[in-house]
């Protein structure tokens, strides 16, 4: 059995046993085990797994460790101390990859409050199934905002193209627009939106040859909702969007205009009630949806395709609810209920299992497994948030951490490797809490005033970091 040198100062030694599931970063069985001081904390051990008798690696890799489920936040002997466990234990120490830290860089700042933002990227699921996206440091970001506007963003800061305005056709006497509630890019050339007037748009995009200008024209519109859509996803290999709208509906459409029905003349009057009323911008093809389900007994708050199958979808109202969708029949195939309205969803790859999350009004977030086999709903709550949970989006880097965005004015990322057990104010169970939380910096050292819920969602702010969420970016 091996023993540190120059890891900490004297005084107590523990037995450590180091393990991870980490095929590139096994250890050989005789170097395992050693004995470590007593105050050594998780920096020291890193250094120790990192060092030349153990890992032997060409630059240091940054290490977190789990002792029975929960990373280790003191030393050694405190965590011996506070658990009561004898100093004669050996202690199985499970290291794994360290989540980055987010680091501010930007804001990108909106005339109004933003809804949405999607990222095409190499890494991205647009820029993946594409296979165009941009080169390397050329990455776009479309954001939608409440005044009715899309817009396309370098990683500058500078907005390369503005969406035309869409003027409610619903209220052709006001000056009111509708709030884009939801964008996604399809490809390098194509965005898909949809929000409050409900109509989803298939949009058009050629940028300059500067690339410090760009074009967004609509040429597609799909109709049929009765309600406000709330959220979307789109299968860009399938050409298949779904849409979720304050009237319980879940919307399935193609992208393809000759593939979709022709648009019911209900959601065409709606669309263009007095024919006598010029429309300025083209919008070109009116169509219907494949498919348009009554899910929900209340507003659908969320919907997402199945992340290894497009015929399959999940589905969050506010009716407490989520439901699994075949896509081929139209039919709800399975429901799961929790406890509160549920207000975003996301599809997690997960440790072990895939997951979906799904923030609720409650401010958690609860994880649950979809299979119908299954025998518990929530399988882990993240607890932290102090107001509704809105937005959440997975990690494309790793099967383990997610982001959260809050009414609260936070955004928090989440490591699922981490878990302890609940308390009874909590209601027992697994329990997780942020690795890392993110304010904004206007708020940062200020005493916190009482705002609107949505207010403070006005710029869009880029940081390093793990994950991509929707109503903020962050990227690592």
């Amino acid at each position: 059995m091996a023993s540190s040198t120059g890891a900490g100062g004297e005084g107590q030694q523990i037995r450590v046993n180091f393990t991870t599931t980490l095929p590139d970063l096994q250890l050989p069985e005789d170097k395992s085990q050693l004995l470590v001081p007593g105050d050594i904390k998780r920096y020291g051990l890193s250094r120790v797994v990192n060092s030349d008798a153990m890992l032997n690696t060409d630059s240091p890799i940054p290490l977190d460790f789990l002792i029975n489920g929960t990373f280790l936040r003191t030393s050694l002997e405190d965590y011996l101390r506070d658990n009561g466990l004898s100093f004669e234990t050996t202690v199985t120490l499970q290291y794994v990859r360290s989540l980055v830290p987010p680091i501010y860089q930007a804001s990108f700042e909106h005339d109004d409050w933003v809804a949405d933002v999607d990222v095409l990227s190499s890494t991205s699921r647009a820029g993946l199934w594409a296979g165009n996206s941009p080169p390397q440091g050329q990455d776009r970001i479309v954001s939608a905002s409440f005044d009715g506007l899309l817009r396309i963003w370098n990683m500058s800061g500078q907005v390369i193209a503005t969406s035309p305005s869409m003027s409610s056709k619903s209220f052709p006497s006001t000056d009111y627009v509708p709030a884009i509630k939801s964008a996604k890019f399809l490809d390098a050339t194509r965005i898909a939106s949809a929000g409050m007037d409900q109509t989803v748009r298939v949009w058009k995009y050629k940028e300059g040859a500067d690339q410090l200008s760009g074009d967004l024209k609509p040429t597609l519109e799909l109709l049929g909702h009765k309600g406000g859509i709330e959220s979307m996803d789109v299968h860009t290999p399938s050409s298949r969007i779904l849409t979720a709208s304050n009237a319980g509906e879940i919307g399935f459409w193609t992208t393809s205009a000759s593939a979709a029905p022709d648009a019911p003349e209900s959601a065409l009057l709606q669309a263009n009630p007095a024919k006598k009323r010029k429309v300025s911008v083209p919008t070109g093809a009116q169509k219907g949806a494949l498919s348009m389900m009554n899910v929900h007994t209340g507003p659908a708050s969320a919907v997402v395709f199945h992340p290894e199958d497009s015929t399959a979808a999940y589905s969050a109202g506010q009716d407490h609810t989520i439901r699994t969708i075949d896509l081929t029949t139209s039919k709800v195939i399975n429901t799961m209920t929790t406890a509160h309205p549920l207000l975003s969803l996301c599809s997690v790859q997960g440790i072990s299992t895939p997951l979906l999350a799904a923030g609720t009004s409650a401010r958690h977030v609860t994880l649950v497994d979809p299979r119908a086999s299954a025998t518990t709903t929530s399988v882990m709550t993240l607890r932290g948030h102090r107001n509704f949970v809105t937005s959440l989006s997975a990690s494309p880097m790793d099967n383990y951490s997610l982001v959260s965005g809050s009414h609260d004015g936070t955004c928090r990322i989440w490591d699922l490797r981490s878990v302890r057990t609940g308390s009874k104010a909590e209601g027992g169970g697994s329990v997780s809490e942020a690795v890392y939380i993110i304010e904004r910096e206007s708020q940062k050292g200020q005493k916190k005033k009482k705002r609107h819920p949505r207010r403070g969602m006005q710029g869009i702010r880029r940081s390093l970091g793990q994950a991509m969420g929707h109503r903020q970016w962050w990227r690592g």
